[in-house]
């Protein structure tokens, strides 16, 4: 028994290494001669520096040892916790000639405590047939110059026209120097609102220098106020961190919601009316604001018809409103259309477009004329059927009784 366990035993040993022999021979070496440009530098003669973030540029050169067809380039970038990764199609190869290829890489931004690391570059060439793989390249990589990370920016994700709310920031030096001088703004530019606030100095690594209390992050809460006449809508909250080196933004997109966006209310914006007659409008003046407000309300006058208002500057309290009459006088007949503006000091809040009809006043006083002649002829013709009903029948003579 035990010499067949032992027959065994080396039975298997042998098939492991055929196997092995065979998988060798599968996989003969492809090319014997290349060399590798990262950048335009030799990266076998010279120790390269990348710039996390950025994309370098690989040109390989290789001459082919054998014959083959289908050949594949596998090349890879590896880090502690990221690896980057190209893969191209050479395809055919003949023996004797010299090939190149030119691709991009990503560089890894993975320095978090460090300033600078190490990473490998690796490459191989295979088929079903050949394998080669290029000799390990060591590339040096370092934070950029100046950089800063927008670690998160948190704010309401819907906003009520008129509300203050703020805005967290967090920021990160990502870079391989100190930060001196950063500002903060924070700003919707559609709606016109805008704040800047001094952020001050941003260490390039925490707790490294003069101070141990350094700090590589640092977080702000800015404070920002939607207009009370902002439509309804989403906006983009930009985010920019600037000094002397460097600016960097972020978008962040939120929700304004405006159930009352205007200040002019208008219940009728068309009027008819004749010539020599006055045409009235009503205009609701609404203040939604925390704060007194005093409006002035200016028409514009055009060709034909004089505009004008009961009152031209009003003074409203908070979260109240106020009824202002829009006068029209027409000297002929035809369609007009002017703009009444509303005011808050300089800044114009609102401006309603009103239309008049007018009609000739001749025509008017016609029918005023005739309106008034048929109800003449009614009253005549009402005392006359008074009158003859009032009127009673005279009595017949009685001549008393005659016997023969």
């Amino acid at each position: 028994m035990k010499t067949k366990n032992l027959f065994g035993f080396f039975m298997a040993i042998a098939i492991i290494s055929l196997l092995a022999i065979t998988t060798v021979s599968a996989t003969e070496d492809l090319l014997s001669t290349y060399s590798i440009e990262i950048d335009g530098i030799d990266a076998y003669a010279n120790e390269i520096s990348l710039i996390a973030g950025e994309t370098m540029t690989v040109e390989v050169i290789f001459t082919s040892d054998v014959e083959a067809s289908d050949i594949k380039l596998k090349a890879e970038l590896e880090g502690e916790k990221v690896d980057v990764e190209a893969n191209l199609f050479i395809g055919d190869v003949e023996a004797g000639k010299t090939y190149t290829r030119t691709f991009t890489l990503s560089v890894p931004y993975e320095l978090q405590e460090e300033v600078n690391g190490n990473l490998s570059f690796n490459m191989k060439f295979w088929n079903g047939d050949f394998r080669t793989d290029v000799d390990e390249v060591t590339l040096r990589v370092q934070r950029p110059a100046y950089n800063v990370a927008f670690m998160s920016i948190f704010t309401s994700q819907t906003v009520e026209a008129g509300d203050m709310f703020p805005v967290d920031v967090v920021l990160k030096n990502n870079g391989y120097n100190d930060l001196d001088n950063l500002y903060l703004t924070v700003q919707i530019p559609s709606l016109d609102v805008v704040k800047t606030i001094y952020a001050g100095d941003i260490y390039a690594q925490e707790g490294v220098g003069d101070y141990d209390d350094e700090e590589d992050t640092i977080s702000f809460r800015v404070i920002l106020q939607i207009p009370y006449d902002a439509q309804s809508g989403i906006y983009n909250l930009e985010v920019e961190a600037t000094n002397d080196d460097l600016v960097t933004n972020a978008v962040k997109q939120i929700a304004v919601n405006n159930d009352f966006a205007n200040y002019v209310i208008v219940n009728d914006y068309t009027q008819s009316f004749a010539t020599g007659e006055t045409g009235v409008y009503n205009l609701l003046i609404v203040n939604p604001t925390n704060n007194l407000k005093v409006f002035r309300i200016v028409t514009e006058s055009i060709s034909g018809i004089t505009t004008s208002v009961s009152e031209s500057i009003v003074a409203i309290p908070a979260g109240s409103s106020q009824s202002v009459q829009v006068l029209a006088d027409a000297s002929s007949q035809g369609e007009y259309a002017f703009n009444v503006n509303v005011f808050s000091g300089e800044n114009l809040v609102g401006t309603v477009t009103l239309s008049a009809d007018v009609e000739s006043g001749v025509a008017s006083n016609a029918v005023v004329i005739l309106t008034f002649t048929l109800i003449v002829i009614f009253l005549v013709l009402l005392i006359i059927l008074v009158v003859l009903l009032r009127k009673k029948p005279e009595k017949s003579e009685d001549f008393g009784e005659s016997y023969y």
